[in-house]
């Protein structure tokens, strides 16, 4: 495979398999979606790698093909931004259990010739992590100069250097936490049973017919508000009608914050697949880092010798700063190197994604300094 084939942007490859899962499945082959800017660096020491959020795919610095909007992340990558391919050899993949060329439900599985479904075996970050390893293992990536992440991205950035301790010098964590609580559950549940409430759900066989659109709109719904703060949405909406003087005394959207809510629902069926949604939102469930280890979250970092940048934002309440302050704490006890910051901001979990310049400035000294 020529350089030009293997670092242009938007690429796909089938791994042979099996590929074995922590609950116990395997895949037969592996697929991974994936994009790629820069250049992979003479002593293979300039890769980053970039882990998306639980709706999020790999194009995070180039349009969405479906959409046709730019990445998602192009406030943080890109010419003179923090992560610049112009320094850095970039990989940004589609997690296992997503629709945007990687193994999950949509997938065709080999011994059926149809999709699988809900025959799809259930995954975890950790599974995600260990299929990010095999596609740099066949980009001829050893070293990650660091692994970056938000939200459910986050969690994979925390699970590299505790999966391949010796394969990152840093990890840089933004509004994440090492577990779900029983909140953050009961919200995806929520968010699992519209989508399964659905009459066109039909089990997770669908693929032929119509998709459940509602359920999954509904379930985009519940979750979005998560991803803002309240003084956000006050400001932002407050209580103005939308699009008329008086309410209407039905079930229209009369307030702005409905019609914006029915349109982020809406738009999200267009680009996602409803069972991606579940088998993701079960894998962040699943997700216990101190768990995987013992029971100890110190244990987790004990073997690594990477470095840790962590950012929270005061306005984040679906993984608020107490959640990233247990993970300094164990990152103290296991003697690993760690900074940390809680920036204000009047957006929520979703500032990671919005402009934020402290942030960036923070990112891109870190990253520097681990040159």
């Amino acid at each position: 495979m020529s350089d030009n084939q293997r670092f242009g942007p938007a690429r796909h490859v089938v791994l042979p398999g099996p590929f074995a899962l922590d609950g116990g499945g395997s895949l037969a082959q592996l697929e991974i979606g994936y994009e790629t800017y820069g250049t992979l660096g003479a002593d293979g020491g300039n890769a980053i790698l970039i882990c998306h959020a639980l709706t999020g795919d790999q194009h995070v610095a180039s349009a969405h093909p479906r959409t046709g909007k730019p990445g998602w992340w192009t406030r943080m990558v890109g010419e003179g931004k923090p992560i610049d391919p112009a320094r850095h050899f970039i990989v940004c993949a589609n997690v296992i259990g997503s629709c945007m060329g990687s193994s999950g439900p949509a997938s065709i599985d080999p011994a059926t010739g149809k999709p699988y479904a809900m025959t799809f075996p259930v995954i975890t970050i950790r599974d995600m992590v260990r299929a990010q390893a095999a596609l740099l293992d066949h980009l001829g990536v050893r070293m990650l100069r660091a692994v970056v992440g938000g939200s459910m991205g986050g969690m994979q950035a925390l699970s590299w250097p505790a999966t391949f301790p010796d394969r990152v010098r840093a990890a840089v964590v933004i509004a994440s936490t090492a577990r779900h609580t029983a909140q953050n559950i009961a919200f995806h549940e929520v968010g699992r049973q519209a989508v399964m409430a659905d009459p066109q759900w039909r089990g997770g066989d669908y693929y032929a017919g119509e998709a459940p659109t509602a359920g999954l709109a509904v379930a985009r719904m519940a979750a979005h508000i998560t991803y803002l703060s309240e003084a956000g949405l006050t400001e932002k909406f407050g209580r103005r009608l939308q699009a008329r003087h008086a309410k209407t005394f039905g079930f229209d959207a009369d307030f702005q914050v409905e019609s914006y809510l029915r349109h982020q629902g809406l738009t999200f069926t267009d680009r996602f697949d409803a069972n991606s949604y579940l088998y993701i939102t079960r894998a962040m469930d699943y997700f216990d880092l101190a768990e995987e280890h013992g029971g100890h979250l110190a244990n987790a970092f004990r073997a690594t010798k990477a470095r840790f940048c962590l950012v929270s934002f005061d306005t984040d309440w679906l993984y608020p700063t107490a959640e990233s302050r247990v993970i300094v704490q164990a990152l103290n006890a296991a003697g690993a190197p760690v900074s940390f910051v809680e920036l204000s901001s009047p957006y929520g979990h979703d500032a990671f994604l919005l402009d934020a310049p402290e942030m960036n400035r923070v990112v891109d000294g870190f990253l520097r300094a681990s040159a």
